[in-house]
């Protein structure tokens, strides 16, 4: 967070001293800020990891967009065919995510995506009840929500 702070202190420079206040040349400050950051990453502790972040920032939303449109493709074709295919059920999946906001994170990403929908956290929040709508191969589901959850909590370490 201390350095998406002074990537935004430094993008703000950046416009004031320009005097060009544009949202591109906002962009360009920000930017510049982001690589003079991540040059100085290494002389200061407090900016650990924050030149990762916008990398896996950009994987992961490029992953979820594939998983999204795969899932809206399988959700159409079990619509618009006559026999249905769809299987559903309800999984217990085991959280790596901790806090209230990672869990909370994680839950909605699974709700987001359609065939499934996040029902309930155990009382100890170490397991997730979701519900699928193709619970055909159960692990092959397990294994791409817990890749999810994987990608996802990247992001916050």
């Amino acid at each position: 967070m201390i350095g998406a702070t002074w990537n935004l202190l430094l993008g703000g420079a950046w416009v004031v001293l320009t005097g060009d206040f544009g949202g591109r040349n906002l962009l360009v400050g920000l930017i510049f800020g982001y690589l003079v950051l991540a040059l100085i990453q290494p002389q200061v502790p407090a900016l650990a990891g924050h030149a990762q972040r916008l990398p896996r920032l950009v994987a992961f939303i490029a992953f979820f967009i594939k998983e999204l449109v795969m899932a809206n493709l399988k959700v159409a074709f079990d619509i618009i065919t006559p026999p249905w295919y769809m299987t559903p059920g309800v999984i217990a999946m085991p959280l790596q995510a901790r806090s209230e906001f990672e869990i909370a994170f994680v839950a909605n990403l699974i709700s987001l995506t359609p065939g499934t929908l996040s029902l309930d956290v155990s009382d100890d929040r170490r397991v997730l009840y979701i519900h699928a709508m193709f619970l055909g191969d159960e692990a092959e589901l397990r294994a791409s929500l817990a890749e999810l959850e994987r990608r996802a909590l990247a992001l916050f370490h």
